[in-house]
């Protein structure tokens, strides 16, 4: 069944997490107004799925249950699988700025791919475990979170050489029902408004850490959970313009001798696949951020030619303002024209799904990451020193101050100074105030640190198939003293290249 936002609200009812938010008590994650935003922005995926104009592309047909799902829990089967969810992400981001369920749609593929790899490997009954599972959240139309990066303690030492072992998410018991984990996950986006968690690792791990290598699912009100959380956006401020009605919690999220029974259980010490899982999540979830830092270009490409037309400047006639959005836009273009590149350059799963291509999918997030600066900066170009330097909402209704500061802050005589006020406070709060941060913060670090993109651009990229070309070349002879030839006159000789000549030879 697919949901509505006030269907999803409604479901959170039924569960009784233990949040705390700025060091109180949750008492009903639905009704809190400091995640009010979040629930909001999850909600973009449940409304989308509804509307006609977008319901074909936020929907799919699950291929193993023959059922429509919500496009967030859908298992990719063909390259028009993964266009279509690039393009879904990037159109609720750009609703909502981060709408959170793309992860868990990322996971479950990734999930998809390692329980199947880790039942052929050692006969285990993980991937039957999962198709259940997955069913069960595809027909309940579940947002999951994605409880992946552990805390990590000391960055110098692997997890079973840690002073604190429950800096690191882990077995502690094994029963004959089911498993018993303890731990922290330190970053959990959405984590008091989701229904479940997804627990996986977040680093490869070696036999001797076996304990830490385990992923599993659990509701999110189990009994030792605790979740510590900040508020979604910034709920309640009269100048956020765009970030009291959509933003995301994030929550550290502990784990207190959690029990777990086995058909929730997807992996269990399996080092090796748990590496698969946690490489496989890392690729789908790049491809998705690059569709939704693409939705949040669009925001600022947007508000940039909003902004310019209300301090009245004319793209056609001020070419330093026109060369600004250019750039802008063929930054945020660029790296999505990579994921639509990892879309069809995808790789076949036995499984019976599909990975998109590794390379391009490093290639977009990484560009983005490291460039998202860029995208604050080149909004700020355009928009002005105005973004930071407008008096707050409060004085559009104080009666010794709204009609002079009306007076001055128009620019152009045909747009009133509230719509100019309005587009700057909102340029402010997606680039200037503490959520602007924020989202600059999840682009550089959300789904692995640059390091982390670089060393996987670098461990799938056939550099070998380079290497080997050119060997090809020397091997013909094209190289002559090391010195490569050129047919340009005057490049490889003192009189250059001669035509052959048409006479036929002698011995001819």
């Amino acid at each position: 069944m697919l949901l509505t936002t006030e269907d999803y609200r409604e479901s959170l009812r039924a569960y009784n997490p233990t949040v705390f938010v700025n060091g109180q008590r949750v008492e009903s994650v639905a009704d809190e107004p400091l995640l009010a935003p979040g629930i909001n922005g999850v909600g973009v995926t449940y409304d989308f799925a509804q509307i006609e104009t977008s319901r074909m592309l936020m929907t799919a047909r699950q291929g193993s249950s023959g059922k429509t799902v919500n496009r967030m829990l859908h298992i990719n089967e063909t390259s028009t699988d993964l266009l279509h969810k690039l393009e879904a992400v990037r159109l609720v981001c750009a609703e909502s700025g981060c709408a959170q369920r793309y992860l868990a749609h990322d996971a479950l593929n990734a999930f998809y791919q390692a329980t199947r790899r880790t039942d052929d490997t050692h006969g285990t009954e993980y991937f039957e475990r999962f198709l259940n599972y997955l069913h069960m959240v595809q027909d309940r139309d579940l947002a999951l979170g994605i409880a992946m990066t552990d805390a990590k303690g000391d960055r110098t030492r692997r997890p079973s050489e840690q002073d604190n072992r429950d800096a690191y998410v882990h077995v502690v018991e094994r029963r004959r029902d089911g498993i018993v984990i303890r731990g922290t996950k330190a970053i959990v986006t959405g984590a008091p408004y989701m229904h479940e968690f997804l627990v996986m690792p977040c680093r490869t791990h070696r036999p001797e850490d076996r304990d830490f290598a385990v992923a599993c699912a659990v509701p999110v009100d189990a009994d030792g959970i605790t979740i510590v959380a900040k508020p979604a956006g910034r709920p309640g401020e009269a100048a956020a313009r765009f970030s009291a009605r959509y933003g995301q919690s994030v929550g550290v999220v502990h784990f207190d001798d959690v029990f777990v029974p086995h058909d929730r259980v997807f992996l269990d010490g399996e080092t090796e696949e748990g590496g698969f899982l946690t490489t496989s999540y890392a690729t789908h979830h790049r491809h998705s951020c690059i569709g939704a830092r693409a939705g949040f270009g669009d925001l600022l490409i947007g508000a940039g030619a909003l902004m310019s037309e209300a301090n009245g400047l004319d793209m056609a006639r001020h070419a330093h303002m026109r060369d600004a959005m250019v750039d802008l836009i063929t930054i945020t273009e660029s790296f999505y024209a990579c994921g639509v590149a990892a879309s069809v350059y995808l790789t076949e799963d036995p499984a019976g799904c599909v990975m998109p291509d590794p390379v391009y999918s490093n290639i977009g997030k990484l560009l983005l990451a490291t460039k998202i600066y860029d995208m604050h900066r080149l909004a700020h170009h355009v928009s002005g020193g105005l973004i930071v330097a407008l008096p707050g909402p409060e004085e559009d209704h104080n009666p010794e101050t709204r009609a002079s500061l009306a007076a001055v802050m128009q620019g152009r005589p045909d747009i009133p100074a509230a719509q100019r006020a309005d587009v700057a406070r909102l340029i402010e709060d997606l680039t200037a105030s503490h959520q602007g941060g924020w989202y600059s913060v999840i682009s550089l670090h959300g789904g692995g640190s640059p390091e982390a993109m670089k060393r996987e651009i670098w461990r799938n990229y056939p550099v070998t198939d380079r290497s080997e070309m050119v060997s090809r070349l020397l091997d013909r002879g094209l190289v002559d003293q090391g010195q490569i030839p050129h047919r340009q006159p005057g490049r490889c000789c003192a009189k250059g290249c001669e035509v052959p000549s048409m006479v036929p030879s002698a011995a001819e």
